[in-house]
């Protein structure tokens, strides 16, 4: 999957969008009623390295793995880093997008959620 193609599917999520953050943060957040759950950073030296948060046994699965870290920042809440999506093998990037979202949308109150569906 490529970097545009992933932002094509998070923002094609019910009720996402996409928002670019510029300086310093530089960053292009995927988020559902306010709540992120997905981020690209768009600037050098990480460009288009993709973030999202993931469950705790997951966490500890994916930063074993080569060219996944945990987000700066974001680690201690169970985000992490792909470095590069186009290695990373589709179907479970999306499986990964879709959890991510749907923890998202778990966190939103009931209007919210009915707002959404």
């Amino acid at each position: 999957m490529t970097t545009d193609e992933l932002k094509q599917f998070c923002t094609a999520l019910p009720g996402a969008q996409a928002v670019l953050h510029g300086p310093p943060s530089n960053i292009l957040v995927c988020e559902v009623s306010g709540k992120k759950f997905a981020y690209f950073k768009t600037s050098a030296p990480e460009q288009w390295r993709f973030s999202l948060r993931v469950s705790a046994e997951r966490f500890i699965e994916l930063t074993d793995m080569p060219g996944i870290k945990p987000a700066r920042y974001m680690g201690r809440f169970h985000w992490v880093t792909i470095v590069d999506v186009a290695r990373f093998p589709a179907d479970y990037l999306a499986e990964l997008v879709r959890d991510s979202y749907a923890r998202a949308v778990a966190s939103l109150t009931r209007a919210q959620r009915a707002a959404i569906a």
